[in-house]
């Protein structure tokens, strides 16, 4: 992918979304390296509009799923209805069969629903009946939820978490940022926001292999095993280290940050950059962790002092 692709492509995104660049890097970096992104942040944040303008600039089909308290997990994969005519059964496929999935708010429903996505994202497969369907690719799940402490949300389970490859902190944007969406959205009539497309699916997977092939140095691997290991010794903060899939994801993931810096090889400031998104929902606290005050990110912030960076 050239510097001018790379550049038309951001051009395109920021026509519709002000501000907001370290959300749109990371969701790009998943698009890239076809890991599932979490995004927590209260209403409001363009959360939804990220993920659709992405999805549009990139030729991929998208769909978005807006989880309830009353979903059922056929509502998302699809199910089984039977032809009286033919008696036969027929499959309707749910949402979950295009290449962008917004996962709306997926703390809003239970765990059952939840979990529905599980083999999707996985395995990239789905099982109807007695009948497994392969998903079309590239495929990339991106969910919102809104923080916990908010009403009528249900915790994900920890093999759900697991399964993104980071989870993003979207903040707030800042006075400028929000002026100039103040100027854009909210004054007179609301101006329809044209973008074009850029991508296309056979160039994601092209950029794929790509990334895929970005150098990591042999001491680089070490410092990425350093520090997965750190989060399974602190037995006083954290009750649950990080498993093998952050091994895994926090090299992928820095793969994809030294392909947007236009690099073919990964740095320990890339390491760095993502190791918190990537580590955050990892990493199953204690009640004397919660008793102190520490958070995940405190946590991290430690265990990243006492590692010898390569």
């Amino acid at each position: 992918m050239s510097m001018e692709l790379l550049t038309s492509l951001r051009q395109e995104i920021n026509k519709v979304i002000i501000g907001q660049d370290y959300m749109v890097d990371r969701i790009l970096i998943g698009l890239f390296t076809g890991g599932h992104i979490l995004l927590e942040g209260v209403p409001g944040l363009a959360k939804s509009l990220t993920a659709s303008t992405i999805a549009g600039v990139s030729g991929v089909g998208f769909k978005r799923i807006q989880f309830t308290p009353d979903l059922l997990p056929a509502d998302i994969l699809g199910t089984e209805i039977f032809n009286q005519k033919t008696g036969e059964f027929i499959i309707k496929k749910g949402p979950v069969f295009a290449n962008l999935i917004l996962a709306d708010e997926i703390n809003r429903a239970p765990a059952k629903v939840q979990s529905a996505l599980l083999e999707a994202m996985q395995e990239q497969q789905i099982t109807i009946g007695d009948t497994t369907y392969k998903l079309e690719k590239p495929f990339l799940v991106l969910a919102t939820q809104n923080p916990l402490e908010q009403q009528g949300t249900y915790q994900l389970p920890e093999a759900q978490q697991d399964r993104f490859m980071m989870k993003l902190k979207v903040e707030y944007p800042n006075r400028q940022e929000e002026r100039r969406i103040l100027e854009q959205f909210g004054l007179g009539e609301e101006r329809e926001v044209s973008f074009q497309q850029v991508l296309s699916r056979e160039k994601i997977t092209e950029i794929r292999k790509v990334v895929s092939r970005i150098h990591v140095d042999e001491k680089i691997k070490n410092y990425v095993l350093d520090i997965v290991l750190k989060t399974r010794e602190n037995r006083q903060y954290i009750e649950c280290g990080a498993s093998p899939r952050a091994t895994i994801n926090l090299v992928k993931a820095a793969q994809g940050r030294a392909f947007l810096e236009e690099r073919d090889y990964v740095t320990p400031d890339d390491i760095k950059a993502v190791v918190y998104d990537v580590l955050r929902h990892r990493i199953v606290l204690s009640y004397e962790a919660e008793a102190d005050d520490m958070t995940p990110e405190k946590i991290i912030a430690n265990l990243l002092e006492l590692i010898r960076v390569p």
